[in-house]
């Protein structure tokens, strides 16, 4: 099971990595304990700056601070961030072309018992629209760690995003992670599952489920969503015939539609985009609310017969 959660995961690596390059600066909107960054405030305090509940001003610094040499992380509330600071984000950080890493902490429906104004469903949508900007959802701790490693020294503008609580382990210690490049995670000849952040976990369970069933299923781990591997997704295409996207996310905009623009224009097949649909998302515990929506394994499993069926 797991035992730390992702935002912990980049934070620790942001220390060891900001204890050798003192550019390295992390900004947070009175965020730093829901962003698990007390630690690094702690053992780095110069190098963190707190600007309070300020999402714009947030973002304007941390563009400034890029443009001056740094190296920001902005670490703050999904919801806010892809909302508030959007003109920000769009102009300061992506037009700009700076050097900003913003990190949108409690995405999709984290804050589940909350309700809509905290829930980040439509950010994924948002930031893929915006030129110049990169949009990255590690799938557990492990990736993310390997993600910020690599992110260190790429200078582009990249929107990550990630979950509040721990989720269980997808892989097992060290991670080849390459932007822009989807990762096979379970090969399969009947269907694939095109899965991203949180959502990649209960992917590979429900594939394990179909399996059962004689439903031979390979999950993909589409962990940057823009600029997407367009590749990965035709030769799933071919060679499956049958795709199944997943994400916590509104099923406009986000992975399922960047995979349906890639198979509408190249290898037409049958499809199923499981997300959040048009409706603001109800308010209860994270594992109730995937639940209704049906991002469990039990609706997968029936959504990827269904598919198979109809496609017969």
């Amino acid at each position: 099971m797991a035992e730390l959660a992702n935002k912990a995961a980049i934070c620790d690596t942001l220390i060891d990595l900001a204890k050798i390059d003192r550019d390295i600066v992390v900004l947070t909107s009175d965020s730093r304990g829901s962003a698990s960054m007390t630690k690094f405030a702690d053992e780095l305090p110069e190098q963190l700056i707190e600007v309070g509940i300020a999402e714009q001003n947030l973002v304007g610094i941390a563009a400034g601070l890029a443009v001056s040499g740094k190296k920001p992380y902005i670490a703050s509330y999904a919801a806010f961030l892809s909302m508030r600071s959007i003109e920000q984000i769009k102009v300061d950080v992506a037009y700009s072309k700076t050097n900003v890493k913003v990190i949108g902490i409690s995405g999709g429906l984290s804050y589940g018992p909350l309700g809509m104004s905290h829930h980040a469903v439509q950010d994924i949508a948002v930031m893929r629209a915006i030129p110049n900007l990169k949009v990255i959802m590690p799938a557990d701790r492990y990736e993310s760690k390997k993600m910020i490693e690599v992110l260190v020294n790429n200078e582009d503008p990249v929107y990550i995003r990630v979950g509040r609580n721990p989720v269980t382990e997808v892989y097992q210690g060290e991670v080849d992670f390459e932007i822009a490049k989807g990762v096979v995670m379970r090969d399969g000849s009947d269907l694939s599952i095109i899965a991203c952040g949180r959502m990649v976990r209960t992917a590979l369970d429900s594939a394990k489920e179909l399996s059962k069933l004689g439903i031979s299923c390979r999950v993909i781990n589409m962990h940057t969503l823009k600029p997407l591997d367009d590749e990965i997704v035709i030769k799933s295409a071919a060679e499956t015939g049958h795709i199944i996207t997943l994400e916590e996310h509104s099923i406009y905009g986000g992975l399922g539609s960047a995979v349906a623009e890639v198979l509408a224009q190249n290898i037409p097949v049958s499809m199923k985009i499981i997300g959040i649909p048009d409706e603001p998302a109800i308010a209860g515990k994270p594992e109730e609310v995937y639940e209704y929506y049906g991002l469990s394994t039990p609706s997968i499993v029936e959504e990827a017969k269904k598919l198979l069926s109809n496609s017969r």
